[in-house]
């Protein structure tokens, strides 16, 4: 897990062939704001999360985000612990997000 900083986050994920971007806030928040081409599955659903998890290729490179970077810094800890080597915390959520939203 690496944390990253809202432009190398970003410009690594642009230029990953293989980046999925993950929100993992909950469905109220995504209706809200959120990153375009996000997948969401809420870490609030706890095994729920964890099998929704477990079912993503995990040859993928995960740039995971939720509001302020507590959640995605979670997340990422327990997907390094299901077998995923590369995931990516935006620090500072969406909340400091100043790159393209939909919602």
């Amino acid at each position: 897990m690496m944390n990253l900083s809202q432009e190398q986050w970003w410009e690594k994920c642009q230029e990953d062939p293989n980046a999925v971007i993950l929100d993992v806030r909950t469905e109220e928040e995504v209706e809200e704001v959120a990153i375009p081409g996000a997948i969401n599955i809420d870490i609030y659903k706890g095994q729920g999360f964890l099998d929704e998890v477990e079912a993503l290729d995990k040859s993928k490179n995960y740039y995971v985000y939720c509001k302020a970077g507590g959640r995605s810094n979670q997340a990422c800890l327990l997907m390094g612990q299901l077998g995923f080597e590369n995931t990516y915390n935006l620090l500072g959520g969406i909340t400091e997000w100043e790159g393209p939203t939909v919602g």
